[in-house]
């Protein structure tokens, strides 16, 4: 709901907005492959290997998560996980050239109202974004979200989602 909210906010200020579903990919996590490919590409075909190349492309990124132990969610982390070749063929083997910048967003809802529960998650994502060469350029920290829907009583939180959207659009 918070990214639907960034999302209308990012059209708004005249953004082409593209929302992929995890769960209705088919992949799997990184294999950790031994015979990994050194130009930052990954052997696994699967759903993955199109959003890769979607986020690669795109101007900007926005990451959505509930906080689950402390961290982003397992279907998530799976996917950035998928980023460990385009690591190492940036990091490692010095195949993959840098990218063009682009800004990043993490959204974030736990239960609880405890802040330090959402900063592992948010290591998680700066990880990801400064691989794909993405600066960390807003987040949103949602406290005390129980159940999904929760969040469309607290105002304040889906005013600034679509802020967020707006000015990274802009």
């Amino acid at each position: 709901m918070l990214l639907d909210k960034s999302l209308e906010g990012a059209k708004a200020a005249g953004a082409e907005v593209e929302k992929i579903y995890l769960n209705k990919l088919k992949y799997r996590g990184c294999q950790e492959c031994p015979d990994v490919l050194t130009d930052g590409n990954c052997r696994v075909k699967d759903d993955m290997q199109e959003v890769i190349k979607k986020i690669l492309k795109a101007d900007a990124v926005i990451i959505p998560s509930p906080i689950f132990f402390g961290s982003v969610t397992g279907q998530l982390k799976c996917m950035i996980d998928r980023f460990q070749c385009y690591w190492m063929g940036k990091y490692i083997h010095k195949t993959v050239k840098p990218l063009m910048k682009k800004k990043g967003v993490f959204l974030s809802a736990q239960g609880t109202d405890i802040d330090k529960f959402f900063q592992n998650a948010k290591d998680v994502v700066k990880n990801l974004f400064a691989t794909i060469d993405t600066q960390y350029t807003a987040e949103l920290s949602c406290k005390q979200i129980d159940n999904k829907g929760d969040i469309l009583h607290k105002q304040e939180y889906i005013d600034k989602a679509y802020d967020i959207g707006k000015k990274l659009a802009q």
